[in-house]
């Protein structure tokens, strides 16, 4: 009996140190771990931040790009047709659309459904005023009429809405 008392002398201790180490081990693993959690977040936003803000400010100039008032100054050309600035204004709205369809994944989702209302509600406004000037005009005739259906719009214009929106957002956000 008093064999197994001493060999339980030995072991009792060296149990209860060998819990203790594993426990404390064990603890400093897990702070471990997420330290490392958190560092490796801390380097992905620290790259998705800039990308992000980058997103909502390509999507700021594509809504300020497509205002029907900017869209036909810029894209008008002496010599056009009506037709052919039509054709053009469609052209321009479409490709700067395309040209920023990555920006998706930065923002929110109803912010990118707002910027492709936007897209389609001006693209209509433009097809609207087309459909009001014979095609053989001169483009001056469709710009005006575009300009004068933009200036008698009673509520904001769509790309304002999604810009207010995605500004709001921003703000939010960061």
């Amino acid at each position: 009996m008093e064999a197994l008392i001493e060999i339980l002398k030995i072991i009792l201790p060296a149990g209860a140190v060998f819990a203790a180490s594993f426990l404390l081990v064990q603890k400093f693993l897990v702070n471990d771990q997420k330290r490392r959690e958190h560092e490796l977040k801390k380097m992905a936003t620290s790259t998705i931040t800039p990308l992000k803000i980058q997103a909502y400010e390509r999507i700021v100039i594509f809504l300020e790009r497509i205002h029907p008032n900017v869209l036909v100054v810029r894209v008008n050309k002496h010599g056009m047709t009506a037709h052919q600035l039509h054709m053009e204004l469609i052209k321009a709205i479409k490709s700067e659309y395309e040209h920023n369809l990555s920006q998706q994944i930065y923002v929110s989702h109803n912010s990118w459904e707002l910027v492709k209302t936007s897209k389609e509600e001006i693209i209509k406004l433009v097809n609207i005023s087309a459909t009001k000037v014979p095609h053989d005009n001169s483009s001056n005739d469709l710009a005006m009429m575009v300009l004068n259906i933009t200036a008698n719009v009673d509520k904001k214009m769509p790309n304002e809405i999604a810009l207010e929106y995605v500004k709001k957002e921003i703000a939010n956000t960061f």
